[in-house]
């Protein structure tokens, strides 16, 4: 496992040097290889399809311009995520808008033929309830849970420290727990 790892590493370093390089077929794989992490943080965040495209796409466009800025100091992964966040917040503030029960009531959710009604709409709840937390709040558990990073890694992708992010997913699992309660004993 290690040396597929290794080998991953250095496939990705090959396509990140080819992008700076500015070889499109290169940013065409990085493209796919990256395409469904972003849109997948971009929904949950936005919990708009139309918008998380939009996000999608700016973050894209954004990582063809600067990718010759990216030295390498910090893992991609996280400086890709930087991006994503960065576009979110865009988004949020150039919407300025409230969400209507409509938009929260009709968020799709993305399930497979084997889940049942029940489990589609109990994460229907649960990305609802996502939705009403503060982005400070909701980027921290997005990251945590839908990404896998580490404390270090959110940290490091939202540029604060590592107690914030253990303050502020404290503060997100709490509200949610507020918000669920009715849902135990069904989990």
């Amino acid at each position: 496992m290690a040396a597929t790892r290794s080998q991953a590493a250095d496939l990705q370093a090959g396509v990140l040097e080819a992008c700076r390089d500015g070889d499109r077929d290169a940013f065409r794989v990085l493209f796919e290889s990256c395409k469904d992490r972003v849109y997948s943080i971009a929904l949950n965040f936005s919990g708009n399809e139309a918008a998380a495209h939009d996000i999608s796409q700016e973050v894209f466009l954004k990582l063809f311009d600067a990718i010759r800025g990216f030295r390498g100091d910090s893992d991609f992964r996280t400086w890709l995520f930087r991006l994503v966040v960065n576009a979110c917040m865009d988004e949020r503030r150039s919407s300025r808008r409230f969400v209507s029960i409509q938009e929260v009531a009709g968020v799709t959710v993305a399930s497979s033929q084997h889940v049942g009604a029940e489990q589609d709409q109990l994460a229907t709840q649960i990305r609802s309830a996502m939705l009403t937390l503060s982005p400070t709040v909701r980027l921290p558990i997005l990251l945590r849970y839908a990404e896998g990073l580490s404390y270090s890694e959110i940290a490091d992708v939202l540029k604060c420290s590592m107690g914030t992010v253990a303050s502020r997913l404290n503060r997100g699992h709490r509200l949610l727990a507020q918000q669920l309660a009715h849902l135990r004993g069904t989990l």
